[in-house]
């Protein structure tokens, strides 16, 4: 990748200026609603600062640790942060700020350094920093619409995905939405022209040509619902209680002290979106018939 002039790539509505190349993994654009910085770091992270270790979560075979001043809580204006991939890369911040410093670890590659920063750093980074709200799930545009699936791992919406997608509908974000509410509207967040319909790691996919580099709003939800191979292709609204239930697992990044006001989000979004049950039959060969089932029923 190595360093270069400073160039503008828009990842999750922001600008992220950097010398990296990421040309292979972002969209250029220099307007968006958060400005960041990239930029590597001179020395390692001085420990005896950052001296709470909170071990986060093993993600595609590697350790994830976070260090601050503090333990581990709310973040607070000029709080400093570090994100650790093991053996790999640390992303340092300070919080409010919008620069971001990376410190190449002994693993590191250009590939590695990419999938880090863009599928899982920057989308804790935007939580951390109240900028957004993420939902496991995948956003396509259909007939004009912004539509997000969700299912359980494994529930098959990265695949239905994948058949959208090559059918010639846009993508809006793969796997993780990064969503927020103005005026009294919710929005769906581009994240990054790249898709992964299969599950290996530390691997962004492959480049997406259809692709929505500006935020649109929610439109609908359908969550998925595995069904026998020969059942029929249902689709039927979700109301009431379920409607809440359905959503809260699909949110990421569940951390404790952020559990009030994403209550209150997801509420408030449930009253506002709606949630369809869409009953997809275990057969690949079906997909075709899923989507014509799904693209009918939003032009109806």
């Amino acid at each position: 990748m190595g360093l270069n002039k400073l160039r503008q790539f828009l990842v999750y509505g922001a600008v992220l200026e950097t010398g990296l190349d990421l040309s292979e993994y972002l969209v250029a654009g220099n307007s968006g609603r958060y400005s960041l910085e990239l930029t590597e770091r001179s020395g390692s992270v001085p420990r005896q600062v950052l001296e709470v270790c909170t071990p986060f979560v093993s993600s595609h075979g590697r350790d994830l640790f976070i260090y601050s001043d503090r333990e581990f809580a709310r973040s607070k204006e000029g709080q400093p942060w570090c994100f650790e991939v093991s053996g790999v890369v640390r992303f340092c911040w300070v919080s409010g700020q919008g620069g971001i410093e990376y410190e190449a670890l002994e693993q590191c590659t250009d590939q590695l350094l990419a999938f880090w920063l863009i599928h899982i750093f920057l989308p804790l980074y935007f939580t951390l920093e109240g900028r957004y709200e993420f939902i496991h799930a995948c956003a396509v545009e259909v007939a004009g619409d912004s539509i997000l699936f969700v299912a359980p791992s494994t529930g098959g919406k990265s695949t239905l995905t994948d058949f959208f997608l090559k059918q010639g509908h846009a993508l809006i974000s793969d796997d993780k939405v990064a969503t927020y509410l103005e005026d009294g509207t919710y929005f769906a967040v581009p994240s990054h022209p790249n898709h992964r319909p299969y599950r290996k790691f530390e691997d962004l996919g492959y480049r997406v040509e259809g692709f929505s580099a500006t935020a649109r709003q929610v439109d609908a939800f359908y969550a998925l619902q595995g069904v026998e191979p020969g059942a029929e292709v249902t689709i039927s609204e979700i109301s009431g209680h379920q409607k809440f239930a359905r959503l809260l697992p699909n949110y990421l990044y569940n951390f404790s002290f952020l559990k009030g006001q994403r209550l209150k989000y997801l509420a408030e979004m449930v009253n506002t979106v709606p949630i369809y049950r869409v009953e997809v039959p275990w057969d690949l060969k079906r997909l075709e018939e899923v989507h014509d089932v799904i693209f009918e029923h939003r032009q109806g």
